[in-house]
């Protein structure tokens, strides 16, 4: 290969903080000047913010993306024997918060092209106790809302969004987390919108659910030391809402240079074997992940960390065949595509900073374990 780098990390976390150095450490600063470490004006102000970004009139900082899916379910009235229809090709999270409120986790299978749910199975795995629906918008773009959204008006369930990785990605003009009931996000450090620690939100234009999520996360305090029911320790943490609300303001300018780093794979790699990653029509993907596949996957992650390429496997097990979920009784080929594109899934370097050099490189790297 006629240029080469020491390595090539598969996120560069550093070179982010490097170049909004100044505007993190004053938005930190003054935090602790303030001595405002739980929630406080900083989160209240990021709050506000994202709510607007996202076009919904209620934003609710909390601790972490899977806390998020916990409120927003207990919100929406989902509780100890109801069924929640979610997909096997997600991080497991996105199950926990199902089996948090006591409900059972049933899945159905993803579109091949978009790694989203298929709302043509999802009728087919309605029963009178399912409450709701949880697509999730993998890699960055989001899952096909519309059908989704008339199943539930046709069925009596609430559509709640997993955008944990779609910060900023839309469908039809309307971005994540504005189109169901509620939305929840995750801003663990690596995602497109990281805090510098764990966080996360959940967004909605119903006043209800707002009002309920914000008393659940801290404590259920309907008035101070009152609790008119149990609650959770789930606020978020004042630093974190101080480094969101620096990040917010860049995050447009980090998803166009993604798609920017997007394009240029499709252009490097598109006369490899390689199965290339797509966006549907309506679609705008923010590119959180850059996921190729194919049947020699292990081959291939071994000859880019040969070449000092870092790369991920999102995600190798699908949910319905982890052990912890043994209990619910699915098997291998019940859900063939998920199955497959875990068997063949390979994410690649994707970062706004990630250069047209360090590129070209990757792809001549894998370009070269094709040739051997």
């Amino acid at each position: 290969m006629s240029t080469t780098y020491s390595t090539i990390p598969f996120l560069d976390l550093k070179s982010q903080y490097t170049a909004i150095r100044e505007e993190i450490h004053a938005a930190i600063q003054e935090v602790i000047e303030e001595c405002a470490f739980a929630s406080g004006p900083a989160v209240a102000a990021f709050e506000t913010a994202f709510a607007r970004y996202c076009g919904v009139q209620h934003c609710i900082g909390v601790n972490s993306g899977t806390s998020a899916l916990h409120l927003a379910l207990l919100a929406c009235g989902v509780g100890p024997g109801d069924e929640v229809i979610t997909i096997p090709m997600t991080f497991v999270a996105t199950a926990w918060a199902i089996s948090y409120v006591g409900a059972r986790p049933v899945f159905v299978d993803i579109e091949l092209q978009t790694y989203t749910m298929d709302a043509q199975q999802v009728e087919r795995a309605i029963t009178p106790r399912t409450r709701a629906l949880l697509p999730v918008h993998l890699y960055g773009q989001t899952a096909d809302l519309r059908p989704l959204l008339d199943i539930c008006e046709r069925h009596g369930l609430v559509l709640i969004e997993d955008a944990a990785q779609a910060h900023g990605a839309e469908y039809y003009g309307a971005r994540a987390g504005g189109v169901g009931r509620v939305g929840c996000f995750s801003f663990y450090p690596g995602k497109n919108l990281g805090a510098y620690g764990e966080g996360g939100a959940i967004t909605t234009n119903d006043d209800i659910i707002a009002a309920r999520v914000r008393i659940l996360r801290d404590h259920a305090q309907s008035a101070k030391y009152r609790h008119e029911e149990v609650g959770f320790n789930y606020r978020m943490d004042g630093i974190q809402g101080a480094v969101l609300g620096v990040k917010l303001r860049h995050l447009d300018t980090w998803n166009a240079a993604r798609r920017q780093v997007a394009t240029r794979y499709q252009v490097l790699l598109r006369e490899t074997a390689l199965v290339l990653p797509g966006e549907a029509a309506g679609r705008r993907s923010v590119w959180h992940l850059y996921v190729v596949r194919h049947p020699e996957r292990d081959l291939l992650q071994q000859a880019l960390t040969e070449a000092g390429i870092g790369s991920g496997l999102h995600y190798p097990i699908p949910v319905h065949l982890q052990p912890a979920y043994d209990h619910l009784g699915y098997r291998p080929g019940d859900f063939p595509v998920a199955e497959q594109v875990a068997r063949e899934c390979l994410s690649l370097p994707m970062y706004a900073e990630l250069s047209q050099g360090q590129q070209s490189y990757i792809a001549q790297a894998l370009k070269q374990a094709f040739a051997e």
